[in-house]
């Protein structure tokens, strides 16, 4: 069992029978109060956020997870009412044991998969339930406007579209055909592989 001061950034836990991972936690003792735990939440079946404050008396059952690699195949738009799009991937080595996921499921970092990515997968009861990237990837830039040099005491950025079609902010000088690389948690621009 987890205590609250157990529920740090990343920890897989179960709360009311759906597995949850802990994004963001704050220690936050008030005067004459007892100290909670603030956190905020993502169910890992739904993709919903919570935000959820736990109390010393809460108690929390460590979620039985399963790792597996697997490869990113491709995204598909779904014709529904929400709309959206599964991303398809085969386990590593198997690929007639393919399975999708919907990209809210996988959340922000859904928008830097790429075909041919190798991936990490967390199965929760024999059902995968999140998909995580390699930090850094290295992108073709597809569009980029012409960098303006103008009022800017340190380098300036400007917005570029990256292959999947994905906009990062990146430096002036960055160019159409040029490669980067992207942090896949932070969606922020590291460097320059390769110029065009």
């Amino acid at each position: 069992m987890l205590s609250y001061t157990d529920l740090k950034k990343g920890v897989l836990f179960v709360y009311e029978g759906q597995p949850y991972e802990v994004i963001e936690s704050s220690f936050l003792r008030m005067q004459q109060r007892k100290a909670v735990v603030q956190t905020k939440i993502r169910n890992l079946v739904s993709g919903k956020i919570l935000d959820r404050n736990w109390q010393a008396s809460d108690e929390f059952e460590e979620a039985e997870v399963e790792r597996k690699e697997a490869l990113f195949i491709y995204k598909k738009s779904v014709r529904s009412t929400e709309g959206g799009e599964e991303c398809w991937f085969h386990e590593i080595g198997n690929p007639k044991e393919r399975f999708s996921l919907a990209s809210e499921v996988i959340g922000e970092q859904a928008q830097f998969l790429k075909p041919n990515t190798t991936v990490n997968t967390v199965l929760f009861n024999g059902k995968v339930i999140k998909v995580s990237l390699p930090i850094k990837m290295d992108f073709e830039v597809i569009e980029a406007p012409p960098g303006v040099r103008g009022n800017t005491a340190q380098g300036g950025t400007k917005t570029v579209v990256i292959e999947g079609g994905a906009t990062v902010q990146a430096p002036l000088f960055i160019n159409q055909g040029d490669v980067i690389r992207i942090n896949t948690e932070t969606g922020e621009y590291v460097e320059r592989v390769e110029k065009a």
